[in-house]
Order: C-alpha cells, then structure tokens, then sequence
C-alpha cells in the first residue's frame, strides 16, 4: 500500500510540475488580457462512491485545468440511470454538452444516430495520433455513426465471473468448470447461509449486459448478431430462445437467487461478495476497481493480502451449448465533441485537447493503475512498470480464460431493441413472461427499428 501511494503520488507531483511549466510559458486572459478563456461543458460519467475517485477527480481533471490554464471545465458528474436520462434532456433541448462520455453504440445510439457527436478522425491524423490507439478502438464499423464520434479509451468485457476461493475452500468445494457442477454446488452453499452467485439486477440493463450477452454467443455462436442484422436468423430462432431460457433455467436452479438479485440495486452485491457471503459475482471487467484498495483512504472492499484467495475468469461451459470459453467484448466508453461546436473553433481545439489528454498514456496509466480500465486503449504505456494489486493482475490476465469473443447486445444492436431485451429478461427473472413471448416482443422491436431505417 506505501509503495502504490508513493507511486501515485509521484505521478501527482509530475502532473502538478507540467501544469506549472505551461503556466509559466502560457500567456492567457489572466496575465495578457488577450486572449479569452475557452469554457467547455463537459458531461461525465463517474459513480463519485467509488475508491479512487476524489483522486481521479484531482489527476484527471484539476490537473488539466492547472496544465490549461486558458481553459475553463464546467463539469457535471452522473452515474448509471441519472446520466443516461440527463444526456437524453439536454440532446432534446438542443442544449448538448461540449465534451461528453459515451458509448460507442448501445444506451448512446441516439447520440449517433442524430449525428450529435463529431467525426474525430481527422482531428486524430492532424495530429499524426493514430498509432497511439489500438487499431480496434479506432474500427468505425463498431460505432453506430458509422465514424469515430467516440474515442474509447480501452476495450470492455461486459461479463467476468468473480471466484471467491476463500468461501469455496471453507466448503471443501473447486470453482465450478461446468454449469451442472454449479448447480451442484447450490444446496451446499445455502445450507452454509451463502448464495451461490451474486448478481445486482434491479437495473434491467445488468442482466443483458453482464451475463445475457455471454450466453446468447454461446448458444448462437460468434457473429450472431450479424445473422441477425443481415436477415438470416430471428430473435425467435431455437438458438436465440434457448438462451433466453437458460436464463430463466438460472433462476430457477437458484444459481443466481431471483428474491435477492432481483431487489438488488447495482453496486449492492459489491459488500455482500468482499464479505464472504457468495461464492461467485458477475459483473463487467470494470467492477474490479470497486474492490481495489481507495489510495485516498487506504482502504479495499477486498485488502491486497486477500486478492490472491480471488480468481477472475467467465461463466463455466454449458451443455448444448454452440460455443463454451467465451466472453462478451466490445469497444469501451470514451469522450466526443458536441457536434454543435464550430468546427475551427477555439473551443473545438479546448475540447479535443481535454479529449487526448483523458485518452493519453498518463491518464491511460493511471487508469490501469487504480483499476478503472483493465484493458487500455492508449498503446503507449508499460504495463510492466505499474504497481498493481493482485485482482488488477488477474484481471489482465482474462483474455487467457477464454478463447471466443462474442457481441455485446446493447453495443451491436439499436437501444431500442435492448430496452425491450431488458425488460424482457426481468420479466423472465420475474417468472412474469416466458422465454419464448420475450423472443417474439425482441423480434418485433427489431422489425419496428428495422422498418424505420
């Protein structure tokens, strides 16, 4: 823990050094009278509860604005449903922000669809900065503008499945490799007072996202989606409705405990697994920050010395199923440009350098570092010279733990046809809606969406 802090504090002083450089060589509004200070509205997405964030919120931000004195960040910070409703406002109002976080497809698919975000390609080759991004970050194919109005800022594995091998070993029990031994395990686990995986699904989005999209590649293979898309197969297919049932064969086994996850608001589970109360968690790649240790309180949910008894791996293989030892991944979140900012402007140049400098190796760096971007984006760091706790190590180790990467739902497919999915998969959970009727009301939001293009 002192040498993570030391470090981070090192990083800090070097931020803080640069910010006093460009001070003493900058001549702004404040010291000439010349030039006017650039204010940028910035929309971000953060959950400020989170370990690390009163930190970020200095490195990241105050530390640009020190470096950048001749530009002024208005930001607002939201998270989970506040943001997504409050970015939808503001595009209804005509009233987008300047800068704002956003996913490449999915829950931002309005965004691109009404070209509400700018084309940042030729700002990345004015500045010859292709190289320092990953070539799959930058496939256009993979955003729903068709362009790059979003420079993500690394790759995302919406499902990891989180062992906890100190509950498991008390029980004389292995992690489960297939789906049977993990029903297997259940009577175990609940007659110890544990619950077997713990899962947050209040939120619809979480069970699309984090375990459905897994399994929909695995029961329909990868490129599913495109099938879909090209007209070949329909939500209403064996292979789709067959997923869709697994998910109600989970809750039904107690697998996933629907009384519990189904009242659980996303980020409850967090306590509940640290605290050794289930043996497995699902979540996306990014949770693992929420266990690491906060440098602002020296304090984790999980302390470095417990990680090593934590695996982080995917859901075990499933009978009948087309494809095992999968994982879906698609293109992280990042930054855009309103497109209502004048192209030339100063103010474009004040949002596009807030945009590199949040998708620049430092920050990559730092990103890495506390847990908040397993898998960057930024290709110009060393991994090798981070201090990482043992959770981050195995969390970069995951690309091992599976061999096929398949779509995420909500990233392939328009938001319109997730809303429906999601709801779908709640009302399944419920036992309110049979598989089969969610396939067919998916297979009608498609053909809504698909008839208004």
């Amino acid at each position: 823990m002192k040498k993570r802090s030391s470090v981070l504090l090192t990083v800090l002083i070097a931020f803080l050094a640069l910010a006093v450089l460009f001070v003493g060589c900058s001549k702004t509004a404040e010291t000439t009278g010349t030039t006017a200070q650039v204010e940028l509205r910035v929309l971000n997405y953060t959950d400020l509860t989170a370990a690390n964030t009163a930190q970020g919120i200095q490195i990241i931000w105050e530390a640009f604005e020190a470096a950048n004195p001749d530009i002024k960040i208005v930001r607002e910070d939201l998270y989970n449903e506040a943001y997504h409703e409050k970015i939808a406002a503001y595009a209804a109002a005509n009233q987008m922000p300047d800068v704002v976080y956003a996913w490449p497809a999915g829950r931002s698919s309005f965004l691109h669809n009404e070209h509400l975000l700018k084309d940042l390609s030729s700002l990345l080759q004015k500045d010859n900065l292709t190289g320092d991004y990953l070539p799959a970050v930058l496939d256009v194919s993979q955003q729903a503008a068709g362009y790059l109005a979003v420079l993500p800022m690394g790759l995302t594995s919406s499902h990891a499945m989180y062992v906890n091998l100190e509950v498991l070993d008390a029980l004389g029990l292995k992690p489960a490799t297939t789906y049977e031994e993990l029903k297997a395990q259940v009577p175990i686990l609940k007659a110890a007072g544990k619950q077997t995986v713990i899962m947050d699904n209040a939120s619809d989005w979480v069970m699309q996202s984090c375990l459905f999209s897994m399994v929909a590649g695995r029961f329909g293979g990868a490129g599913w989606e495109q099938k879909i898309l090209n007209g070949t197969a329909k939500f209403t297919d064996p292979e789709f409705v067959a997923a869709l049932n697994f998910i109600k064969t989970i809750y039904d086994d107690g697998v996933i405990d629907r009384n519990i996850s189904l009242s659980s608001g996303y980020g409850d589970g967090l306590g509940t697994f640290s605290t050794n109360q289930g043996a497995y968690f699902i979540d996306g790649d990014w949770r693992m920050g929420s266990f690491l240790t906060d440098s602002s309180t020296g304090q984790a949910l999980i302390s470095p010395d417990r990680q090593k008894n934590f695996q982080i791996t995917v859901f075990p293989d499933i009978a009948g199923a087309k494809i095992n030892k999968s994982t879906s991944v698609t293109m992280g979140t990042g930054y855009g440009i309103a497109a209502s900012v004048p192209a030339g402007s100063a103010k474009e140049e004040a949002a596009w350098r807030l945009i590199k400098w949040l998708t620049g190796s430092t920050i990559a760096a730092y990103q890495v570092q506390t847990g908040a971007t397993p898998t960057p984006a930024n290709t110009k760091i060393d991994i090798s010279t981070l201090t990482l706790e043992p959770l981050q190590v195995a969390m970069a180790q995951l690309g091992t733990q599976y061999s096929t990467p398949t779509c995420v739902f909500d990233a392939a497919l328009d938001a319109s046809i997730a809303t429906v999915c999601n709801i779908g998969l709640q009302e399944i959970g419920l036992g309110s809606k049979a598989p089969s009727v969610v396939a067919q009301d998916i297979q009608r939001a498609y053909d809504a969406w698909k008839a208004g293009q």
